[in-house]
């Protein structure tokens, strides 16, 4: 079994995993715990989200958040969120990297999650997660909710790319260098994209974890896959046109991010009460393994009658 990935088991052409990684996004937290737009009782989806997440993985290599981890930066917001999720971060044994994003304040950010001087320095970090690098960018820029990353971050950045990881990186940020079929996102997008570009092409980063949509949505940026996790507290309903596109308070989700030697895979995890069979489980597992290639194929993929 590869460290960190939870899985014993490696029927077909591939390795498990070297890393895995819980990407969440868009808490959206208030102070006292108060209902997002009086309605949405984001602390409640949260707390089903960490439930979620202790349930698929025992020991992920890191819990990353992207983002809009308040909704008016206040300070209770973030000692609320960080009571919600350094229990479970420390139960699973996982470092916990915060994003900062449009809601966010950042001297309040820095204080509350960080113990860090609140000042309005951007919220970047590098992690050595066991070979795999992840830097936070912070894309938030003060009293505007567009995006944006100024010369000083992006030479900051290429100089941290200038030596290789030996597992690769991700880079963890805010707003996707994506363009949206929402209109709306359109005008709060990430500036300086081609500068971005600049700096990250022909570099060891392999992928882009971000947040800011509310709903999952992947692409490609300067040759590197983007993902974007949807969010905790609600989501965008894009069941609709485009143009009449707004929240829900239904569809909330997480990604699993599995990463390989030759490929990063992200799996959409919702966060949701239905039903579930019972046929696979690890006693199904144990006696799959002890098959040989052959009779797996016999017991599981040949069709009755065939």
């Amino acid at each position: 079994m590869s460290a960190g990935t939870g899985n014993a088991y490696a029927f077909g052409r591939h390795d498990p995993a070297s890393h895995v990684l819980i990407h969440v996004s868009d808490p959206h937290f208030l102070a006292g715990g108060a209902r997002l737009g009086g309605k949405y009782d984001v602390e409640a989806n949260f707390a089903r989200t960490l439930d979620a997440i202790r349930s698929v993985h025992p020991h992920p290599s890191a819990i990353v958040v992207t983002g809009d981890l308040a909704d008016l930066g206040e300070p209770d917001a973030y000692r609320r969120l960080r009571a919600a999720v350094e229990p479970v971060a420390d139960e699973l044994g996982a470092p916990l990297i915060w994003v900062a994003g449009n809601h966010d304040e950042r001297p309040a950010l820095r204080a509350g999650l960080l113990d860090a001087e609140p000042t309005e320095d951007p919220v970047t970090g590098v992690w050595d997660l066991a070979g795999l690098r992840l830097i936070a960018l912070d894309t938030s820029v003060p009293g505007w909710h567009h995006g944006d990353l100024d010369e000083e971050q992006l030479s900051w950045l290429a100089d941290v790319l200038a030596d290789p990881a030996p597992h690769g990186t991700l880079l963890a940020m805010h707003h996707p260098p994506l363009p949206s079929h929402l209109p709306l996102f359109d005008i709060l997008e990430l500036r300086h994209q081609d500068e971005l570009a600049e700096v990250i092409r022909g570099t060891d980063v392999r992928g882009i974890l971000a947040g800011h949509l509310h709903y999952s949505s992947q692409g490609t940026f300067a040759g590197v896959p983007v993902s974007v996790s949807s969010a905790t507290c609600y989501t965008m309903n894009v069941a609709r046109p485009s143009a009449e596109v707004n929240g829900m308070d239904a569809a909330q989700a997480f990604q699993l991010v599995h990463v390989y030697p030759e490929t990063i895979t992200h799996t959409v995890v919702p966060v949701t009460q239905a039903a579930t069979g019972d046929y696979f489980s690890a006693d199904w597992l144990e006696r799959m393994a002890a098959l040989t290639p052959e009779q797996r194929l016999e017991a599981f993929s040949r069709k009755p009658g065939r």
